[in-house]
């Protein structure tokens, strides 16, 4: 389930149990400009887990990366990708970010933030 600023995604099958909720705002920094906030929280295999962070401006369309990385360290195999099993949804996030950041296709990366944004 998608809607503007979170998305919901759960599987109760026998292959792997989970739910995720992923909160996202952007947010002005004094020092780095524009970032997106991301909040994620859920369970996997009945252990709930909660993470936050943060990516610029130009690395945030790249989230789905470090979704897939969180949702794995806290045991949901890298196949039962959230964010792949909901590709609509996933490509309306994509684009509610882009129009929250007012971002157009082609603009530069600046590659410091890649390694400070977990890449």
């Amino acid at each position: 389930m998608f809607e503007p600023g979170h998305w919901h995604r759960a599987s109760l099958s026998g292959e792997a149990d989970y739910s995720v909720d992923l909160y996202y705002e952007v947010r002005s920094d004094p020092r780095e400009g524009q970032m997106v906030h991301f909040r994620m929280r859920g369970q996997v295999e009945g252990k709930a887990f909660e993470e936050e962070f943060e990516l610029h401006r130009d690395t945030a369309f790249n989230f789905a990366s470090v979704v897939t990385r969180i949702a794995a360290r806290h045991g949901l195999p890298t196949e039962h990708s959230p964010i792949m099993r909901s590709h609509d949804e996933f490509d309306r996030m994509f684009e509610d970010i882009r129009a929250k950041l007012g971002t157009k296709p082609g603009e530069a990366v600046n590659f410091d933030h890649l390694e400070r944004d977990r890449f």
